[in-house]
């Protein structure tokens, strides 16, 4: 009975066939590789598609910032002149960059906490109403998600047209004392807003906030619906009111969302471009450029400068890096405390 009960020990503590242990006891594959290995190497195609499709140009990206590249450097009839700190120098020393970052920090503070603030609305909405209004506002509210941003660009420039806009058509309806036309004009027809850099990002920020929050309150009716619902139902009984029950169990439930969202907007926002340029027309108004549109200028308007346009895209991405770090620090902080 003993020698049986040894035998079956023996037996169950062998290694399955096809398996062996490694020098620390843990089991390998038949190929010799260790367990714990095989999901680093599954990351490995996904690894080499990114540092070929981002690591590498933004390498070239670093290094043109650094040299004088224009028209014939491109056609190859003269190599490019390394420059050193020159390009930095240039630009930083340029009113039109600080002008530039002006715009794009003072533009991505109004447009994403606009964004945030209606789409969270929207997600909050969407998840009162029953389903089959849920499900149609949803797919509404997607279809100016789904728009390119160079046809957002044309839709909301055609609507802030001096002569056939609806905004000026709007503005006509309504009584002098409600919205009086600029002085000289007898009626808003023929109002440029888009000339100027005020009413040029006023534009922007409706633009962009109408084709943002429905991401935003898409993702935000995801988050609602993991609440349960014995949560709110318990804040009822104590009597809470909506907005202390938003404060107190909607909003710190929904931080990670919430996280998550804001870092998406943020970077979006800092480099818009196409809706801008579209606005703008083209690279016409140097008071209105953001810092990509100062890049696309200085890079592809004669005389053709790539690497000031490249150095000013790289304090871009170093300005985008430095917000993210110190955003999800600050997230990782509030988590451990």
């Amino acid at each position: 009975m003993a020698n049986t009960t040894a035998v079956t020990r023996g037996r169950d503590s062998s290694p399955a066939p096809g398996h062996r242990r490694n020098k620390k006891g843990r089991p390998a594959r038949a190929s010799g590789m260790p367990a714990w290995s095989i999901p680093y190497v599954l990351l490995i195609p996904g690894l080499l598609v990114i540092a070929g499709l981002l690591l590498y140009p933004m390498y070239q990206l670093g290094v043109m910032s650094f040299q004088k590249v224009g028209l014939a450097q491109i056609r190859g009839t003269k190599p490019a002149e390394w420059l050193g700190l020159e390009n930095y120098e240039k630009i930083l020393g340029n009113d039109i960059f600080w002008s530039a970052l002006r715009n794009t920090v003072m533009f991505a503070v109004v447009a994403v906490s606009l964004t945030l603030i209606v789409g969270t609305a929207v997600g909050v909405l969407l998840h009162r109403l029953g389903r089959k209004m849920s499900l149609f506002v949803i797919v509404g509210c997607m279809f100016a998600w789904a728009v390119p941003p160079v046809a957002q660009g044309v839709i909301w420039r055609s609507l802030f047209d001096a002569e056939s806009g609806i905004v000026n058509w709007a503005l006509n309806l309504l009584p002098d004392w409600l919205a009086a036309p600029p002085a000289g004009q007898s009626s808003w027809t023929g109002t440029p807003w888009l000339n100027d850099a005020f009413p040029l990002y006023v534009a922007l920020v409706v633009c962009v906030v109408w084709a943002g929050f429905p991401f935003i309150a898409v993702s935000v009716l995801a988050g609602l619906k993991g609440i349960p619902n014995e949560l709110y139902e318990a804040a009822r009984v104590d009597g809470s009111g909506a907005w202390r029950t938003f404060r107190k169990i909607t909003l710190p439930l929904l931080k990670p969302v919430f996280a998550v969202l804001t870092i998406l907007s943020i970077i979006w926002d800092f480099k818009v471009f196409s809706q801008l340029y579209v606005l703008m027309n083209g690279p016409t108004n140097r008071d209105g450029f953001n810092l990509s549109m100062y890049a696309v200028a200085e890079a592809f308007k004669a005389p053709q400068k790539l690497g000031t346009g490249a150095a000013i895209s790289v304090v871009l991405t170093i300005i985008l890096l430095i917000i993210t770090v110190v955003y999800v620090r600050q997230i990782v902080k509030q988590e451990e405390m």
